[in-house]
């Protein structure tokens, strides 16, 4: 699903400079407690679970689902990263079977050095389908490692950052015909940066807004959506193109111009278990002086799998992406995934980049066909660096 259609967890271990994330699913904590219960709970609590998480029947009722994980890691950055992430899918309409799977997504970190990371999502599906609406909220304080504009960028050249981000957008469709609908989008974001490297790349005169800016877009979508389910799609097509103007407010760095986006997805089922899914992603920003906050970013657990969001930073992105999904089992599936992609603007060249690898599936929702996912991705090997991987734990599928 659209990276912001969807309501999900991404904890992400990426192998940079002795950064560790270990994630806990809250079974091993309920695990934690057996000891403490008399023997006819605990065959009771097992059975519970096994039923709850591993039974093959769904749930005539079409009752929603929560699933909560908590997370801890470790980063040099950061310290010790602590908190809880969680989904609850449901429907609005329980008694129209055409109903699409609404959601709503709540994560929470902290860490011993005081940074933060709040985001609340929803993706809302009215009763008929009407309408669809989507909004984000987000507050984050957290460090992040800024590589230099274009596809060319040198682990070399990392430079640290300290970032506070505060987000606000919500997006509105209405259906006008079958499958059609069109709406209206507003997004507002504000960053704020400090240099803790003073004298590395981010120093460079091309890099506008090196203290942060702000801008208010507002905008207008149109989507074409013949899928047959929201969350595991196996037949049908997604195309969505979204257009956004930033008038210039505030003057100064702060963001002034267009941005663009078009995705398209199309799905076919070989065999009831096997499904072909790709993808064409395009986003631009677009404007004079544009500041380097909203430039498009490769990689993350959506599209590029396998580089650390922002390695490859400018202000075009485009990318194509397929996955061959196997479900062998109601509660679990595998997935095979290779994509291409890159950065490009009038000042540096597309220089398309591999993103290749696996992954296992767990439905921890038969009603809403949700999925927590395990990928390991693989992307390219530059001169004289290792070979840029990562492992992605997500609630959703990447699209």
């Amino acid at each position: 699903m659209h990276r912001i259609l969807t309501a999900r967890l991404r904890l992400i271990f990426m192998r940079f400079k002795n950064t560790f994330h270990f994630i806990f699913l809250f079974t091993f904590f309920s695990g934690l407690l057996l000891p403490f219960l008399s023997r006819a709970q605990e065959d009771n609590l097992i059975r519970k679970t096994i039923r709850k998480f591993l039974s093959s029947e769904t749930d005539s009722t079409r009752a929603g689902s929560l699933i909560v994980l908590p997370a801890v890691g470790y980063a040099q950055e950061s310290g010790l990263e602590y908190g809880l992430a969680g989904t609850y899918n449901f429907y609005l309409d329980k008694a129209d079977m055409n109903s699409r799977t609404s959601n709503i997504t709540l994560i929470g970190t902290l860490t011993t050095k005081q940074q933060k990371n709040i985001k609340l999502l929803t993706d809302i599906w009215t009763k008929n389908n009407d309408y669809h609406i989507l909004s984000e909220l987000r507050y984050r304080d957290w460090p992040f490692n800024f590589y230099g504009l274009g596809s060319d960028t040198w682990l070399a050249d990392e430079d640290f950052l300290e970032q506070q981000l505060v987000r606000a957008k919500i997006d509105v469709e209405k259906k006008v015909a079958p499958n059609l609908y069109a709406g209206v989008n507003a997004n507002f974001e504000h960053f704020k940066f400090e240099d803790r490297e003073p004298g590395g790349i981010f120093d460079r005169p091309d890099v506008i807004g090196q203290t942060g800016g702000r801008y208010l877009a507002l905008g207008v979508s149109t989507l074409f959506d013949t899928r047959n389910n929201t969350t595991y799609t196996t037949a049908g097509m997604y195309a969505r193109l979204k257009y956004a103007y930033a008038p210039g407010f505030w003057g100064g760095d702060n963001f002034s111009g267009s941005q663009w986006e078009a995705d398209i997805r199309s799905f076919w089922k070989l065999s009831r278990p096997l499904t072909l899914a790709g993808q064409v992603l395009y986003r631009g920003t677009f404007g004079k002086d544009v500041p380097f906050y909203t430039y498009r970013d490769l990689g993350g657990d959506m599209s590029m799998r396998g580089y650390y969001l922002g390695r490859y930073k400018d202000k075009n992105y485009a990318t194509a992406q397929a996955e061959l999904r196997y479900r062998f089992m109601p509660r679990f599936g595998v997935v095979g995934f290779a994509g291409t992609g890159g950065t490009f603007s009038e000042k540096h060249d597309l220089r398309l980049v591999p993103s290749f690898g696996a992954g296992i599936r767990y439905f921890f929702s038969l009603e809403h066909n949700s999925t927590i996912r395990f990928d390991y991705a693989f992307g390219e090997q530059r001169p004289g660096e290792k070979r840029q991987s990562g492992f992605y734990l997500s609630i959703s599928e990447a699209f």
